[in-house]
């Protein structure tokens, strides 16, 4: 089953929830699943039973997370899931679900079960027709792309001034920050957060170079942990992250110095640890997000190897995936970027002319993350992919991340 989160922000820029969505098969790999199958447990909700699955702790944290629901699933037993909190769920509909008795009746049920609920695709034109519904609305997303948004914010704020608005499709920063001084929206949806630096010379933060410096030591081949744990050493909050990872995995040894530590793990696990790490560190002045995407991709990438018949490159990948991000954490162009720290010819190609066999792993992700499965169906099928590999791959992703930042 494929998977995605689309996160959530608010005017800061902290994460405040995700809406996950899903896609049960690959129709493209099975071409039979077109038909009537293809509606096999249409009355169950995927996304509840990932939710059950993996856990909402592993998914979002403590956040809101917003599930789709059909005009055929919302009759399922909806209410008797007593393993996950409702209070943290926002049951997402959209305007196939109709303004009429019998699916008004069934949302009011469900906001008594304790669950939270969300519209979105509604048409301006179909406002007043929704009125019953909108109602009962929690959270109201307006497409920043198709309507005026503005004009929509002050219709909500006359005749639904409990409702919460998110403005959706915000696609850059500009946009994001227009809307911002407006005021009015509680969340932001949309790639502002993560739109590539393409122009412009920034200076690199001091600190940052420190970081930069660090990440090429360990990926230049053979390197001294002596010297790394020097460089360690100078950082407060690396040092200290270093320290509780380290009695973490080994406990009862009593490790107290960067220089035992460094020696515990060895070379691999230093290096592995130094560059999640760093990485972590020079996305402090960035949105959260930002840190969440770099390590998940990197460690989706990784687990994505075998998949693509490369898992001679899994190191490459891992690190292809934590450097995706890097213009936007450097705030340069990519490839002025890449010039900063060391890495394969591979993954500067992948990573700047999007070319090579590392690049294919990197455009599944991107199609990945944003819930555009007709193009992953399209990739798995040419590549002769099986869909678990990757679902198994995304939530490992996941709980390796989870794990990672509890020790943070």
């Amino acid at each position: 089953m494929l998977m995605a989160l689309i996160p959530l922000f608010d005017e800061n820029m902290a994460v405040k929830a995700y809406s996950i969505f899903s896609q049960k098969d690959n129709f493209f790999l099975d071409p039979l699943k077109l038909g009537t199958g293809a509606f096999d447990g249409a009355g169950s909700i995927r996304e509840l039973e990932l939710l059950e699955e993996i856990g909402l702790e592993t998914i979002a944290d403590d956040r809101e997370v917003f599930v789709p629901v059909s005009n055929v699933s919302i009759f399922s037993d909806i209410e008797n899931i007593n393993t996950l909190n409702h209070g943290r769920i926002v049951l997402l509909v959209d305007n196939t679900i109709p303004p009429v008795e019998m699916y008004i009746q069934r949302l009011k049920k469900l906001k008594e079960a304790g669950y939270k609920l969300a519209i979105r695709k509604l048409p301006v034109a179909e406002y007043e027709e929704y009125r019953e519904i909108l109602k009962m609305m929690d959270y109201v997303f307006l497409n920043n792309r198709k309507i005026a948004i503005e004009k929509a914010k002050i219709y909500f704020g006359k005749l639904f001034p409990n409702v919460k608005l998110i403005a959706g499709s915000v696609d850059d920063m500009a946009i994001f920050e227009n809307l911002k001084l407006s005021g009015g929206y509680s969340y932001y949806e949309g790639n502002f957060y993560r739109v590539p630096i393409t122009k412009g010379e920034t200076a690199v933060a001091p600190l940052k170079v420190n970081y930069i410096t660090l990440l090429n030591i360990v990926n230049s081949g053979d390197f001294d942990l002596g010297e790394v744990a020097e460089v360690i050493s100078r950082d407060p909050a690396l040092s200290i992250s270093l320290l509780k990872m380290v009695n973490r995995v080994v406990p009862n040894k009593g490790i107290s110095t960067i220089r035992h530590a460094a020696a515990m793990l060895g070379q691999k696990e230093m290096k592995r640890w130094i560059t999640t790490a760093t990485v972590y560190e020079l996305c402090a002045s960035r949105p959260s997000e930002i840190v969440r995407l770099s390590l998940l991709r990197g460690k989706f990438a990784e687990g994505l190897a075998e998949a693509f018949g490369i898992a001679e490159k899994e190191e490459e990948l891992f690190l292809m995936g934590l450097f995706s991000c890097l213009d936007v954490i450097l705030e340069k162009p990519m490839a002025d970027a890449l010039e900063l720290v060391t890495v394969s010819d591979d993954i500067k190609k992948a990573l700047v002319n999007k070319e090579g066999a590392l690049s294919k792993v990197l455009e599944l992700m991107e199609r990945y993350e944003t819930a555009d499965f007709a193009e992953v169906s399209r990739i798995l099928l040419i590549e002769d992919i099986d869909v678990s590999k990757v679902s198994d791959a995304y939530v490992n992703s996941l709980s390796w991340y989870r794990n990672l930042m509890s020790i943070k």
